[in-house]
């Protein structure tokens, strides 16, 4: 009889402890969940606000884009020219890619692998804003401020005459840059200077209006973004923290 009810007193003991273990486990599975959503409601709130800011800042562009070109017309000067010029030669894609390239093999010689991963990076975004760019202004058409012309969309057009809207070569310079700052703020925000003075250069020379830079910005931060995500940052952080 004793050994009986030793047997119950055991089983019972048993049972409050499955019990006490399965109330745990379920509310740690509820405050999972609730994070979840919680977090799932503020990622889907923070893009909204993204894309609503874009799109406004977009659409105030075009607005600008005639007080701007006036603004250049009037403050014209040869030797400035001249440096923009060459800041729009040499500030296209391939210039970025080679010095990513040369910044890979750095990386590589150094034996730093978290630096190999934010080059390729930043070389990737580089050229996937390049492309998205391209197929852009190649859909659009729109004419560059220098043509003169009644159409300034004219659909799908192959000329480089027609290709203003957005600017190849800010796109692809602003996600270079923008990935190396999503990786090291300290380091890469200092770069930024780089995609703003290019941006400039290609309104100067009259081959973009303000708008085409604008959105070429975006399509630059959008495409560094993505690829930072992809390739090393941590989920959920919004500005770095590189996976190792």
């Amino acid at each position: 009889m004793q050994k009986q009810a030793g047997n119950e007193d055991q089983d019972e003991i048993a049972d409050c402890g499955r019990q006490s273990g399965d109330s745990k486990i379920g509310q740690r599975e509820t405050q999972t969940g609730n994070y979840l959503v919680k977090t799932g409601f503020r990622f889907q709130w923070w893009w909204g606000v993204a894309v609503l800011a874009a799109g406004l800042l977009l659409f105030a562009s075009f607005y600008f884009d005639g007080a701007m070109q006036s603004w250049i017309s009037a403050h014209q000067s040869a030797s400035v020219k001249k440096f923009m010029r060459g800041v729009s030669q040499f500030a296209d894609w391939p210039g970025h890619i080679s010095l990513g390239l040369v910044l890979l093999v750095l990386a590589y010689w150094r034996r730093s692998k978290k630096w190999m991963r934010i080059v390729a990076a930043m070389i990737l975004a580089c050229a996937l804003a390049g492309i998205g760019a391209r197929v852009v202004k190649i859909a659009v058409g729109r004419a560059r401020p220098s043509v003169q012309t009644t159409e300034a969309w004219s659909g799908p057009n192959l000329s480089a005459r027609y290709n203003a809207f957005p600017s190849g070569h800010t796109a692809a310079s602003t996600a270079f840059f923008a990935t190396l700052a999503l990786a090291s703020w300290r380091l890469g925000a200092a770069f930024l200077v780089i995609p703003v003075l290019i941006g400039f250069s290609r309104m100067y020379v009259a081959a973009h209006y303000l708008s085409d830079v604008v959105c070429a910005v975006l399509i630059g931060l959008l495409s560094a973004y993505a690829v930072a995500q992809w390739l090393f940052l941590e989920p959920g952080d919004p500005v770095a923290r590189v996976r190792k």
